[in-house]
């Protein structure tokens, strides 16, 4: 089934919480009073990544979708110096404008890093998580790992902009109408803002690691084809260290798994959420 992903995903209605100097952008559907879901895309996408996700889960659970900041309609950016926190604080601000106390999170690269500081600041908020194509921030990172996190933005700074939307684009996912979308959303951004984003991923991890175990029922996904740095090399690991973690890999795909073979990775999602550590399921 091919998948619009040119504008908002059915059933949602939209909102706008402003913050900080940037209309923060987000999307709620699904009934009043459900388990919550909340999808949280990647660094240049924006919430219609998830279009092909929202209609599987919608029925049974209140879903919020939004564009981060300096991302899709979330524009301006509305600040110089941006982190990864605040990244988490914008996510909660917005929770809270939505009414949704407990959350499970469902984050795409710089998704999942905002989802993994958000359990590290406010645990008592995450009900479960599923990463899409991410790393572990708790994971102590090589010399020469942290010096290369800490030089895209400097690059990107120095990219000619229309090549580097394209490289992204290309690099994102394998189906041409995935990249396709990549292309109109990393467009929206301008050289500036990119710059901007890449800075505030790299705050996402750092030498030694940050103090994070997650204690939540978690699906750790990625693409058989992402090439994204360490994603495919760490996930074994991370997935390892502890007998919780689902770990599945998402065959035809790339970076944005999730798009490129929305079946399976929508299969898996399902019986995540339909297992017996479902996190949304209300206690006996």
């Amino acid at each position: 089934m091919t998948t619009d992903w040119t504008s908002t995903a059915p059933g949602l209605e939209p909102n706008v919480l402003n913050r900080r100097g940037s209309p923060l952008h987000y999307w709620v559907g699904g009934p009043q009073g459900g388990s919550a879901i909340a999808f949280l895309h990647g660094a240049t996408m924006d919430h219609r990544m998830f279009n092909a996700q929202i209609p599987a889960v919608l029925g049974d659970h209140r879903v919020l979708a939004w564009d981060a900041r300096g991302h899709g309609r979330s524009r301006p950016i509305g600040t110089d110096d941006l982190t990864i926190e605040d990244y988490v604080d914008d996510l909660v601000a917005v929770l809270d404008d939505a009414g949704i106390d407990q959350v499970l999170l469902v984050g795409q690269s710089m998704g999942a890093y905002i989802a993994q500081h958000t359990i590290l600041r406010h645990p008592e908020r995450v009900a479960g998580l599923v990463v899409i194509g991410s790393t572990p921030i708790a994971l102590p990172l090589s010399w020469a790992d942290h010096l290369a996190v800490r030089l895209v933005a400097p690059t990107f700074r120095i990219w000619p902009l229309a090549h580097l939307r394209r490289t992204i684009a290309k690099t994102t996912a394998v189906r041409a109408d995935v990249q396709a979308y990549a292309v109109d959303a990393v467009s929206m951004i301008s050289h500036r803002d990119l710059a901007r984003i890449f800075t505030a991923v790299a705050t996402a991890v750092r030498r030694e690691g940050f103090p994070l175990r997650i204690d939540v029922p978690f699906l750790l996904t990625h693409g058989e084809h992402d090439g994204t740095g360490n994603i495919r090399k760490d996930a074994p690991g991370w997935a390892a260290s502890d007998e919780r973690i689902d770990y599945v890999v998402i065959p035809d795909a790339g970076h944005n798994a999730n798009q490129d073979n929305s079946s399976t990775f929508n299969d898996e999602l399902l019986r995540y959420l339909g297992g017996a550590a479902d996190p949304l399921r209300p206690s006996p």
